[in-house]
C-alpha cells in the first residue's frame, strides 16, 4: 500500500499564520488538523518572527510533512507591510527547508480557483466551500487556517494536473523540434 502524501499548507502572515495539514489517501484529501499561529502583540518585530519560526518548526517535527504548500504574497501598496510578511514568510519556509521539506507557493488567485472556481472568491467563500464539500463540523473563527487547508489541498489538486504539452511558435519550429515525427 501506498504512503499517504502529507501536505503542511501555510497562509503565512505576522499577526496569525494560518495552518492546515492534509493527508492524501486513496487519491483524496483527508484534513487531519488546522490551528494557527499568532505571536502575539510584541512591539519588536523581530520577536514576532522568532516565535513564528519556532512554531513553524514544532509544527514540521511534529506532522513531518512530506511537502509545504504556502501562500505567496500578493502585491500591495504598502512596501513595509509586504517587506515584514516576507520575513515571516521566509522564517516559516526556513523550518521546513532545515527538515529538508520541499516547498511550493501557490499565489492567493490560483488558491481560491482551484476551490472555489473563482479567483475572487473571498475567505468567507473559501471557507464555506470547504466546509461543505470536507463536512467540516465546527468552522473555525479564524479565516486564515481555512485558508491554509485550501493551500494544501491546491497543491494537490496541482500534482494531478496534466502537464503542458510543448509549445510551438508555428509549424516550421514544430518540425525543427520534431524532426523525426515528419516524412
Amino acid at each position: 500500500m501506498e504512503k499517504p502524501l502529507r501536505i503542511l499548507g501555510i497562509d503565512p502572515g505576522t499577526t496569525v499564520t494560518g495552518y492546515g495539514l492534509v493527508e492524501i489517501r486513496n487519491k483524496k484529501p483527508v484534513i487531519l488538523h488546522m490551528g494557527n499561529i499568532t505571536p502575539g502583540k510584541f512591539k519588536d518585530h523581530y520577536q514576532r518572527l522568532k516565535v513564528l519560526h519556532e512554531r513553524a518548526l514544532h509544527l514540521v517535527e511534529t506532522y513531518r510533512p512530506d511537502v509545504m504548500a504556502i501562500e505567496a504574497p500578493f502585491y500591495g501598496k504598502n512596501v513595509q507591510s509586504m517587506l515584514k510578511l516576507g520575513r515571516g514568510q521566509g522564517v516559516i519556509m526556513a523550518a521546513a527547508l532545515m527538515h529538508g521539506v520541499p516547498i511550493h507557493e501557490y499565489a492567493p488567485l490560483l488558491v481560491k480557483q482551484a476551490i472555489t472556481g473563482m479567483g475572487r472568491a473571498s475567505k468567507e467563500q473559501v471557507a464555506y466551500f470547504l466546509q461543505k464539500v470536507y463536512d467540516l463540523k465546527e468552522m473555525e473563527s479564524v479565516l486564515d487556517e481555512t485558508d491554509a487547508v485550501a493551500v494544501a489541498i491546491c497543491h494537490f489538486i496541482q500534482l494531478n494536473k496534466p502537464q503542458k504539452s510543448k509549445e510551438y511558435k508555428n509549424w516550421a519550429d514544430f518540425i525543427k523540434k520534431n524532426p523525426d515525427k515528419v516524412k
